[in-house]
């Protein structure tokens, strides 16, 4: 029998077994807490570190689109200055053609003068003017210039060609080419001693119709040029005397700068010692007359027996 005055110094099972029960149960709450706590930094992590990695490709891409708009405004700025330039150099093109068709009117106009000129003061059954490709021809029969054979300018030859000097003078810069034709008659025996052939006689003629204009009608030499073409640029049939007298003639071809070309005469400073400018330009355009391209060169011509 237990004594009622004995010490309880044992606390009663039923009381520490609740406590016990409690802490076990209350862990597994604590430890899911921490790894959800866990988690969820982690994933606040990772989701941190997606969008710096965002962040980063957004600024990648935003410097990208600023060097690309860049580069697109410094493309139109260039393609601005160019369709500038070309805008420019397109009115410059314009004005200049402009002022090519004004000159082309005005020579044009002035040629159409001068042909008008020619025929009111000159044209008659002896004396007919021509244009041809650019080219105005007064064509002088030998008769009114030169008696038969010769090449010394008769009195009524010297007033024509004053006449075409009076009006010569007034354009200078056009070139003048005097080209001497004759007929297929072969030099009279008595004659050959002057003239070997009918090139001798029809490039003397020449000579003689420019040294006219030249030295006693005023013209300037340099624009001046004498050729010889003979029998061969026949403009009719040689087998009637008709024929033959339009073929014997002097014909007067007047070019313009650009035609003439490079067929003028040699300077003071270049011609040879002892040659006047008459005779200087001579030479310098018998040594390259001037022939229609599609037209070959006269053969030698053989001294007729």
């Amino acid at each position: 029998m237990k004594s009622p005055f004995r010490p309880q110094l044992e606390p009663p099972p039923s009381a520490s077994k609740p406590k016990t029960s409690n802490s076990i149960t209350a862990l597994p709450w604590i430890t899911g807490g921490a790894l959800a706590a866990l988690l969820g930094l982690v994933l606040f992590g990772y989701s941190a570190y997606e969008k710096s990695i965002d962040l980063d490709r957004t600024r990648a891409a935003l410097i990208e689109a600023r060097a690309a708009v860049q580069k697109n405004v410094a493309e139109r700025d260039r393609i601005l200055a160019e369709s500038t330039d070309l805008k420019s150099r397109l009115s410059a093109n314009q004005s200049r053609i402009d002022e090519l068709e004004k000159e082309k009117d005005a020579v044009v106009e002035r040629h159409k003068s001068l042909e008008d000129e020619m025929r009111a003061a000159l044209e008659s059954k002896d004396v007919t003017i021509s244009e041809l490709q650019g080219k105005l021809t007064v064509n002088i029969l030998d008769r009114v210039l030169f008696d038969s054979g010769e090449a010394e300018l008769k009195p009524d030859g010297e007033e024509v060609l004053r006449k075409v000097a009076a009006i010569l003078t007034q354009h200078p810069k056009l070139a003048i080419h005097v080209i001497g034709h004759t007929d297929n008659v072969p030099i009279r025996a008595g004659l050959r001693n002057r003239f070997a052939s009918n090139w001798e006689l029809s490039t003397a003629r020449a000579i003689a119709a420019v040294r006219f204009l030249s030295e006693k009608a005023g013209v300037d030499p340099r624009r001046l040029g004498a050729v010889g073409y003979g029998e061969f640029r026949p403009v009719a049939e040689n087998s009637t005397p008709e024929g033959r007298a339009r073929n014997r003639r002097i014909a007067i071809t007047i070019l313009s700068e650009e035609l003439a070309g490079a067929d003028t005469a040699p300077t003071a400073k270049n011609r040879p010692p002892g040659i006047s400018p008459a005779g200087a330009a001579l030479a310098a355009t018998n040594a390259a007359p001037e022939v229609p391209d599609d037209t070959p060169l006269p053969p030698t011509h053989p001294p007729e027996d």
